[in-house]
């Protein structure tokens, strides 16, 4: 076993595994009858692997759920969530009471419907969305590895276990969060699989007829087939697993609904309550006689005991920290409380210094790199990647090693054509703690990678989203690849930051306010074609902070304000230029990131945008949200079907955002 086991014998010899195991069957069942909804079948199925789990391997402190050292759990089969809540309760995590779980499902208990990080102590990351955090356990193992290539075994040392169930593998995302474990060999890896051979339409075979075992092991993973209400054969399992160099698969054999003498094996105990009658049945069936959420106290205690069987280790690693020379302490306690160093400012403002005396007409993608070669020496808990777009996305700055299966010491990550996966992993390295992942791939890609981006933005988690080729500006490879309504889209998201930087300096200034935003996700969306300088003087201050801002004020009394993101800004600049020849004094406004404009005052908004006259936005990506902006009596040049596959520039004239269009439009309006 482990070394948690030898503290763990001392359990009271009448508490049995069964005692262990049922108590977590009982409270799932009793607080989804409560509620009315949810899924009992699976914690009670589950629950004899994850007391095996929990009692004899997982490393863990309720006392301090943030040990940085700790196991992470990860239950990706998230629609199981009363099999978490009732671990955290009965392991002694503070915040989950016996209240919290009387509640479950209930407007403000820490015990919601599926999992969601933040809540409470112990909840690694949001689940419920199957697949993501199997995706997301593949990023914590990857983020261990990384952390210990820097600080060594000392400070980081430590597994990822997640529990995933048929819907999870039967996701795609699942085949590239596993193709990608393999590939790195991610032996710190264990994943459980709930093989109960049943869905909430009934019988897995009515859909899927896959061997995920076989499946696994063709991605390079160790495999093992178990009796999943087997203790020894689980613990036994577990064990060889942690013998591994690469990642591994335990396919645990299991009766959903375990207990419930009439409906155990069937979709009946999936996805809804099992009943008065069948709950006290399975209390009968099982020899339980305690009343809904009562926990018997020597059951109670042993359970305590398995969550203060981790304090030692705890202790100890905190012992060793305190031990670590001082640069090598100060460096991890900032990776870990997320922090950046002085450097990293100085470094942005020297890359805009630079762009404003040496001007040139370059793609924001390229931009984008200057920025990251700027950054990544001073910041090097940055880890880059891309899904095989690295020379397109211009995601990898030369001072990043390649890191590989071999070599975790580096810090660029070959994703490989799965975006999806790469967003989840980049989910999991955030959770994780000490690393900030960026990844980058085709704008148009974001419909690949948007149900992860969703939950960084509702993990309110740092992962920055480098989204090349942004528009029609990419040219001839044709509608597949332009994106058109995927702003739009994106800027729907709620706590998801949407910056389109117009040239270098907004480019650097987009950059910094991703990196500095601890709180929630960014997506950047550079040019694939060049663009020239439109910020013409040095300012220390970021002005891309404010959302928007006037670029270049109306020379006469303000007619109309030109608003526009991005590679468009140049054209609203030129259409400046033609209406004030024809004394029509217009204001050009740079909005790259609309949620910043939002935040501001409203008479920081009025001074920039000029209320009670013409607003002329030019964008090239669908009109759908610019209302906002332009009002009822606005106009709009941009996007009003799908692209086509010509030269950037003919594309432009043939969908008529050019700066003669969009000054005649003004003109015609007026």
């Amino acid at each position: 076993m482990t070394a948690l086991t030898a503290k763990q014998d001392g359990l009271a010899e009448a508490v049995t595994h069964d005692d262990l195991a049922n108590t977590i069957r009982f409270l799932s069942m009793d607080a989804v009858q409560k509620a009315r909804s949810g899924h009992p079948g699976m914690p009670m199925g589950m629950a004899d692997v994850a007391t095996v789990l929990f009692q004899r391997f997982l490393k863990f402190d309720p006392a301090f759920p943030d040990w940085p050292d700790r196991d992470r759990f990860v239950l990706s089969a998230g629609h199981g969530s009363m099999l978490l809540y009732s671990l955290l309760h009965l392991t002694g995590y503070e915040d989950m009471t016996i209240e919290e779980l009387v509640n479950f499902r209930q407007l403000g208990s820490k015990t919601a419907g599926h999992p969601e990080y933040g809540v409470a102590g112990g909840i690694e990351t949001t689940t419920g969305p199957l697949g993501q955090g199997l995706g997301n356990a593949v990023g914590m193992a990857l983020a261990e590895r990384i952390l210990n290539a820097r600080f060594g075994d000392a400070l980081v040392d430590h597994r990822t276990y997640a529990i995933v169930g048929d819907g999870c593998l039967m996701e795609g995302i699942s085949h590239e969060a596993i193709s990608l474990a393999g590939h790195l060999r991610l032996g710190k890896l264990t994943v459980l699989f709930d093989d109960n051979s049943i869905s909430i339409d009934g019988p897995t075979d009515l859909a899927v007829s896959d061997d995920q075992v076989t499946r696994f092991e063709a991605c390079g993973w160790h495999t093992q087939r178990v009796d999943g209400h087997d203790p020894e054969a689980i613990a036994a399992a577990i064990e060889e697993a942690q013998t591994s160099e690469r990642p591994s698969l335990i396919a645990c054999r299991t009766q959903i609904g375990f207990g419930a003498p009439n409906k155990q094996g069937t979709a009946a105990t999936h996805g809804a309550p099992l009943g008065e009658d069948e709950i006290a049945a399975a209390r009968e069936n099982l020899g339980w006689s305690s009343e809904p959420f009562e926990v018997p106290q020597d059951t109670l205690t042993a359970w305590r005991e398995i969550g203060a069987a981790g304090a030692p280790a705890s202790a100890a690693w905190r012992e060793r920290l305190a031990a670590q020379p001082d640069g090598d302490r100060a460096e991890f306690e900032r990776r870990q409380a997320g922090t950046l160093p002085d450097a990293f400012g100085a470094a942005i403002r020297n890359v805009k210094r630079q762009a404003v005396e040496t001007p040139e007409s370059i793609a924001t993608r390229v931009a984008s790199q200057r920025v990251l070669e700027a950054v990544a020496p001073v910041l090097p808990e940055l880890i880059g990647g891309s899904a095989d777009l690295t020379g397109s996305n211009n995601t990898k700055a030369k001072s990043q090693a390649v890191i590989s299966a071999d070599d975790f010491s580096g810090a660029y990550v070959h994703y490989g054509v799965r975006e999806h996966g790469m967003a989840a992993a980049m989910n999991g390295m955030a959770l994780h703690g000490g690393v900030i992942p960026y990844g980058g791939t085709f704008l148009v890609f974001t419909d690949y990678c948007r149900p992860a981006i969703r939950l960084s933005a509702l993990m309110e988690q740092r992962v920055v989203y480098v989204m090349t080729h942004d528009s029609i500006g990419l040219g001839e490879d044709g509608p597949t690849h332009q994106p058109v309504e995927h702003l739009a889209a994106l800027r729907a998201i709620p706590n998801l930051k949407v910056f389109r930087p117009a040239d270098l300096v907004e480019t650097a200034e987009c950059w910094e306010l991703a990196l500095e935003n601890q709180d929630g996700p960014s997506v950047i969306a550079l040019t694939r074609q060049g663009v020239p300088n439109v910020r013409k003087e040095h300012h220390d201050e970021n002005w891309c902070s404010y959302g928007g801002y006037i670029l270049e004020s109306a020379s006469g009394p303000r007619q109309v304000t030109l608003i526009a993101s991005g590679s468009e800004v140049s054209v609203a600049l030129e259409a400046k230029r033609l209406l004030e020849a024809e004394e029509i004094f217009a204001a050009v406004v740079s909005l790259p990131s609309w949620e910043l404009f939002a935040a501001q005052p409203q008479h920081y908004r009025d001074e920039v945008l000029g209320p009670g006259i013409l607003h002329f936005a030019v964008e090239a990506a669908s009109p759908l949200g610019w209302e906002r902006w332009v009002g009822s009596d606005g106009g709009f040049v941009g996007m009003r079907s799908f692209g086509a596959s010509a030269p950037a520039a003919h594309l432009y004239k043939h969908f008529k955002i050019t700066a003669e269009d969009l000054a005649d439009k003004v003109k015609a309006w007026l």
